[in-house]
């Protein structure tokens, strides 16, 4: 089980019960409290029982996938570069064409919802916190996620 949460549009914390993750893609940074400090950039990383790995874009951004228990959660913001190079099950984005081409189950919205939900024909529903249990409770139908 993990949960995920927002405080800003370019932010995605991640909580397991072995750590706490926060990127941010503005800033093209990983913070877990660990030692070594923040993480920035590409690359392929495990933090507790997160695997992520870090994907370079063509213009020098970065996106993430992070891997827990086999569920794929893509933290992408409003970056519609390289969307081939992820598989999500989650997507955290604001980019209406990166939902389309890798068409998740559940998206949690990085941006203008409004736009999202009625381009797609999606409903959106706000929480403060998703929780996740595992791949068998993501919901069926296609569903936006507003996290305040």
């Amino acid at each position: 089980m993990f949960e995920i949460e927002s405080r800003n549009q370019d932010e995605i914390i991640i909580t397991t019960k072995k750590t706490t993750i926060k990127f941010n893609i503005a800033e093209a940074v990983i913070d877990a409290g660990l030692a070594v400090g923040k993480i920035s950039g590409p690359g392929e990383f495990e933090i507790g029982d997160v695997a992520i790995r870090g994907i370079a874009t063509e213009s020098g951004k970065t996106i993430y996938d992070a891997e827990i228990g086999g569920i794929h959660i893509g933290i992408l913001g409003g970056i519609e570069e390289n969307l081939d190079d992820i598989v999500a099950d989650v997507l955290c984005t604001s980019s209406i064409r990166a939902i389309r081409e890798i068409e998740p189950k559940l998206i949690v919205s990085m941006g203008n919802v409004d736009a999202m939900v009625t381009e797609l024909k999606l409903t959106a529903r706000t929480e403060k916190k998703l929780k996740v249990k595992n791949f068998d409770s993501l919901s069926t139908t296609k569903e936006v996620v507003v996290l305040n």
